[in-house]
């Protein structure tokens, strides 16, 4: 498939694990009428199996190789909602491809993530000490989250039409 020269996605979801790119996501995708494009979920049927599987068998380098390279693609040719796994903003590749465009940092404290996902072994960066890892991982990308972001909703307390309302919100406001 070409990439038409004018594609882009409306919006790019970032966020650490459990503040809810996919869900937000694809919700946020519905209310704009655009499709919903999810990095991990393309990895995974383009590999067959799953993220946890992919670190298993072939370690964290090989799953960002492929990661990186489904950014790249989805950022060139995917005109709706993009959701980014939790880590791939922290591929300097990656990184730099954000650039110019309307990315949606979703901002979650521990209590929230942890109701959400329930730190459970499908994480593969969070299987040891889930709590620990996931505040130690937060102050590590967090300056990225904040710097490739050119909107943050805090989603604490919020369900995930309240924080697609939030996203709506500061995306017109952002392009006011």
């Amino acid at each position: 498939m070409v990439s038409d020269p004018g594609t882009r996605p409306v919006a790019v979801v970032v966020g650490p694990p459990g503040a809810g790119k996919t869900t937000v996501g694809q919700a946020l995708a519905t209310r704009l009428g655009v499709p919903f494009h999810d990095v991990d979920a393309a990895v995974e049927a383009a590999q067959g199996r799953s993220i946890s599987d992919i670190f298993v068998d072939d370690g964290e380098v090989a799953f960002r190789d492929l990661e990186r390279a489904e950014v790249a693609r989805a950022l060139a040719e995917e005109s709706g909602v993009v959701a980014l796994g939790g880590g791939a903003v922290m591929d300097p590749l990656s990184e730099a491809a954000l650039d110019g465009h309307t990315v949606v940092f979703l901002d979650v404290a521990i209590a929230d993530a942890s109701k959400r996902i329930g730190f459970d072994r499908s994480r593969p960066l969070l299987s040891v000490n889930p709590r620990g890892s996931w505040i130690a991982m937060m102050k590590v990308r967090r300056p990225t989250y904040e710097r490739v972001a050119t909107v943050r909703v805090d989603t604490a307390g919020r369900t995930p039409d309240e924080i697609v309302d939030a996203v709506v919100s500061a995306l017109e406001a952002a392009r006011a």
